[in-house]
């Protein structure tokens, strides 16, 4: 669908000049999701309202209080990382990111030379980074003492590496960073890899999120806080969001990337373009190490600094991607969040969360709800909100219940929010 310039300044008031900041651009996906690997997997999976959580598989979760997750189903890392060796020396979140990466870049089509590799950056966020990794090793350090512990230990771990490692498998020696805000990661990193291209660093960014923690100590940690739902008989009907029966969030793992351009950048190479980044925010509730805010302070200063960069009416948003964690607290807090902001037109905006059917991606979420809500633009398909049976009281909004919605939307909000108190939004506009 190519970008209608009428719409547009010309050529050379893309750039940074008096009149105004260089405009950013997506101009390719690429997800790795337990709806599968690959956007048209994703994609596929959230229209049809198909559910990817299931039993976990990955390990005996039997003596475990919760046993679902959403799993990446059948990823196989020498479909991307073709040396058999280094495959092995990446942790499962690292992979991901490369697969998710490489996707994005073919799917924009962007020719990486020596001179253009040095305007192309990373900024991968996660939140917990190679837990899996590290939860090995100190089983072999456990049974086999310390001088049998891997010395690829600490690179496999760091969360950095996913952003480090997709660097190396692309060639991308730009800008190079990695937010780590929890469940707000992902958000943060398409948000800052905005600005790093505004004040011109960069002439395309690879950013987004993932996460790989569907580990013995990853569930065992989140089951103990009393975060996740029990809902083990039923898993496809347990990542509810917005109902009033929902106990929890869902576990999930994959990655989510973006490739970010300028305007100018994108225009002088007849890239495609799905949509355009006009704004984001970003806050911190300052309230309780896991709970948010009770009065939703945080995210509604965040969708606030979003719209006012953006310069976007709240009138002018017709859907937004919520966090929708399926938490008793976050779903409720969130409905009233959005009322704070978008006032009279609350009920009228369409919302809806994909934690539904791909449970909770942690610091992956923010990637892969960024695809959904450009794609939603895209195509002019609103994602549904599925295992929304009997609705909260509480959340009152229109959560686009079960069933995809053909809507012409031009403008759409995602949301993130992370332990930490840390809060995220971004706004895109439609490309015609």
């Amino acid at each position: 669908m190519p970008f209608d310039e009428s719409r547009s300044p010309s050529h050379a008031d893309d750039r940074r000049a008096e009149d105004g900041p260089v405009r950013v651009v997506v101009t390719g996906l690429g997800a790795v999701t337990p709806l599968g690997t690959g956007v048209a997997a994703y994609w596929d999976g959230l229209v049809t309202g198909r559910s990817g959580i299931g039993p976990i598989t990955a390990f005996d979760a039997s003596a475990l209080d919760c046993r679902i997750a959403g799993q990446v189903p059948d990823f196989d890392p020498l479909a991307w990382v073709e040396d058999r060796k280094e495959a092995r020396r990446l942790a499962r979140f690292s992979q991901f990111a490369i697969a998710a990466s490489k996707q994005a870049l073919a799917d924009a089509g962007l020719p990486l030379s020596a001179g253009s590799a040095e305007r192309l950056g990373v900024c991968i966020g996660s939140g917990m980074g190679g837990l899996g990794a590290l939860e090995e090793q100190f089983d072999v350090l456990r049974d086999r003492g310390p001088g049998r512990v891997s010395p690829f230990t600490v690179p496999m771990m760091i969360t950095n590496m996913a952003a480090g490692n997709v660097a190396i498998a692309v060639g991308a020696r730009g800008p190079n960073t990695c937010p780590v805000t929890a469940c707000a990661s992902g958000t943060h990193a398409i948000g800052e890899a905005f600005e790093i291209l505004r004040r011109g660093a960069a002439d395309a960014m690879l950013a987004g999120g993932a996460e790989a923690v569907i580990t013995p100590m990853g569930i065992a940690a989140f089951a103990s806080a009393r975060a996740l739902s029990t809902r083990n008989d039923d898993p496809s009907r347990a990542s509810r969001p917005f109902d009033r029966l929902r106990d929890g969030f869902v576990m999930g793992e994959g990655a989510g990337v973006v490739l970010l351009e300028t305007l100018a950048h994108a225009r002088a190479r007849g890239a495609r373009i799905y949509a355009e980044l006009t704004g984001w925010g970003m806050t911190c509730d300052a309230h309780h190490m896991t709970a948010p805010s009770p009065d939703g302070a945080g995210i509604v200063r965040a969708m606030a600094a979003a719209l006012t960069q953006a310069d976007v009416a709240p009138t002018e948003v017709g859907y937004l991607n919520a966090h929708g964690t399926s938490t008793p607290l976050n779903d409720a807090i969130e409905t009233e969040a959005v009322k704070a902001v978008f006032g009279a037109h609350a009920p009228h905006l369409p919302v809806s969360s994909v934690k539904s059917m791909t449970g909770h991606l942690l610091g992956a979420a923010g990637g892969v709800e960024a695809i959904a809500t450009v794609l939603a633009l895209h195509h002019g398909l609103l994602p549904p909100t599925i295992n929304l049976e009997e609705p909260d009281p509480a959340c009152d909004l229109d959560y686009v219940p079960n069933v995809a919605r053909v809507a012409a939307v031009e403008v759409a909000m995602s949301n993130s929010m992370g332990f930490g108190g840390h809060n995220a939004s971004l706004i895109f506009r439609r490309a015609r």
